[in-house]
């Protein structure tokens, strides 16, 4: 699992860091920061749900690390 971002439309709501605050953050400014762009297992349930829960779909979630990303549904 691999975790894709669409920078350009991520707005720092930090949804995701509420979901995984393990694998997201957010500096001073409302950047969104990767901790890790591939997790270990036990974090992915989190990353699935801030990938959910993101209201702008900047974030999505790639198999291998390769390709398009799979699909998590809301």
């Amino acid at each position: 699992m691999r975790i894709e971002v669409d920078f350009a439309r991520c707005e720092g709501n930090g949804q995701c860091v509420i979901d995984a605050p393990d694998v997201f953050d957010l500096d001073e400014e409302d950047n969104l920061i990767v901790k890790s762009y591939e997790p270990p297992p036990e974090h992915w349930a989190q990353v699935e749900a801030a990938v959910r829960s993101c209201p702008k779909r900047a974030l999505a979630i790639a198999a291998d690390g390769a390709g398009a990303p799979d699909q998590v549904s809301p």
